[in-house]
């Protein structure tokens, strides 16, 4: 184990606190995926049933990570967890998938995002969009370097701004609902009716009954795109060890940030509904882009332009603030990796974990700048090593109530071990589900973990040797 540093402080708010988990949770997810939800549940009640239904699975999932992040707070947040619970090699390799799939990944691909929305408002030449998508990453890291009070006001004002943009959408959708300017309001309305009338037999295969039930295989591939863009809530847990009262807020937190971004969904896909009709919204390629132009004209594409980069730079800047503590968490326990567990204690982050973050993601960024496949590639290369760590998660929780049944719990899960175990049931369907519908990215998925294990043997071999000849000598 590496020499011990300086540790994280708790310098977080609670208000800082739920700025992050939102940015991190509200992404460009919800830009795109109540398309698919509305295409595979084919009608406006099991569309909103899917919504709601995904806010009550993310809430019973908090309750079992607000007692594991209040009894053991830790800026390792999941990675501590699987460490008590399972060892350091299983801890490790969630590690390795952390940095090399999961994270990292998710920058690349928000960034590229940002790339696209601001090459539309700016171009930068032929590769306009790469050179856009590393600027961000650069620009956030350097503010994170900064310290992590200036990280998070960063984050708070882009939290800010994304949430007003998402009002927008909902103001767009009561400004068609109550009649526009008439004109406005009746292209509108006949536009609706005539997508929804076109696309009523497709929306109807996709879920298995055209305005009715739809299938259990067409509801549960919906719920992998809404429980893909509830996301993120969990990511709190890296924040424990740095939140002021962490064992009362941690909840407050989590359960507050849930039911905020609850809300916003609900509302955005009740404005999309009312704009563009169910029909409407099954057919859309970019749902919020076409709900704005139809309220706004040409400024509303602009304006979703911004929305999307501004979305894109918030989920970024979170995603850099809780990712990095994994690679901090590591450092810590793993001698061969000792430069990663250096904490600055002036500026509050872990600055040689955070530069590796990065120029893994900046390494992605030129790679994706030629063969990149897009949203539904980093769905198909991420979600079954997300929910596998995630389930496996879910079940510490159980494994350590049954080890340490003496640790101080400050908040124990209700009705325990009922909603632990319903919410393991829900990680292990989404784990099936995302295999069944990925299969090739499942492969790849499976190789990086391979190639993890094969690091971990290359590490233990080289601790083996050293102990061996720190004893000859």
């Amino acid at each position: 184990m590496a020499p011990p540093g300086p540790d994280p402080q708790q310098t977080l708010s609670l208000r800082h606190a739920i700025a992050i988990i939102v940015g991190i949770v509200i992404g460009a997810g919800i830009f795109k995926a109540p398309s698919l939800v509305a295409q595979f549940t084919g009608s406006p009640g099991w569309m909103f049933a899917a919504w709601a239904g995904g806010a009550l699975v993310s809430l019973i999932g908090a309750l079992c990570y607000a007692e594991l992040a209040a009894a053991w707070p830790h800026a390792g947040g999941d990675y501590h967890f699987l460490h008590r619970a399972y060892g350091r090699r299983v801890a490790f390799l969630f590690a390795w998938a952390r940095f090399s799939v999961i994270t990292t990944g998710s920058i690349a691909l928000l960034a590229f995002v940002f790339g696209d929305y601001m090459s539309q408002i700016l171009r930068l030449g032929p590769f306009s969009e790469a050179l856009w998508a590393a600027l961000a990453v650069i620009a956030l890291t350097w503010v994170n370097l900064r310290g992590i009070q200036t990280g998070a006001r960063t984050q708070a004002w882009l939290t800010l701004a994304e949430v007003l943009g998402l009002l927008l959408i909902v103001v767009a959708g009561l400004w068609l609902f109550v009649g526009g300017d008439g004109a406005a309001a009746g292209a509108a309305a006949s536009g609706a009716e005539a997508a929804a009338g076109a696309t009523d037999g497709a929306s109807g295969d996709a879920s298995g009954a055209s305005g009715g039930a739809p299938s259990p295989a067409a509801f549960g591939l919906a719920m992998v795109f809404v429980l893909l863009t509830y996301g993120g809530w969990n990511e709190a847990a890296y924040l424990s060890a740095e939140l002021k009262d962490s064992r009362r807020n941690m909840l407050r937190a989590l359960v507050g940030s849930i039911a905020i971004i609850a809300a916003l969904y609900l509302l955005v896909n009740w404005a999309y509904l009312h704009g563009l009709g169910i029909g409407g919204m099954a057919e859309s390629k970019a749902v919020a882009a076409d709900l704005l132009g139809v309220a706004f004209g040409r400024a509303g594409e602009t304006l979703i332009s911004v929305m999307v980069a501004v979305a894109a730079l918030t989920s970024i800047n979170a995603t850099m603030i809780v990712g990095a503590r994994t690679n901090f968490a590591v450092g810590r326990d793993w001698p061969a990796l000792a430069a990663l567990g250096h904490w600055h204690p002036g500026r509050g982050v872990p600055v040689n974990a955070l530069l590796a973050q990065s120029g893994f993601a900046l390494a992605l960024v030129l790679l994706g700048s030629g063969t990149r496949g897009g949203f539904q590639t980093m769905v198909d290369y991420t979600a079954p090593v997300f929910w596998t760590f995630f389930l496996l998660c879910t079940i510490a929780l159980i494994v350590l109530r049954v080890r340490e049944p003496h640790t101080e719990r400050p908040f124990r899960v209700p009705l325990y071990p009922l909603l632990p175990l319903a919410f393991a049931a829900v990680c292990a369907y989404m784990l099936w589900s995302s295999l069944a519908y990925v299969q090739v990215g499942a492969l790849v998925g499976v190789g990086v973990l391979v190639l993890g294990a094969l690091l971990l043997w290359a590490i233990d071999a080289l601790g083996r040797r050293g102990a061996r000849a720190s004893h000859s000598a």
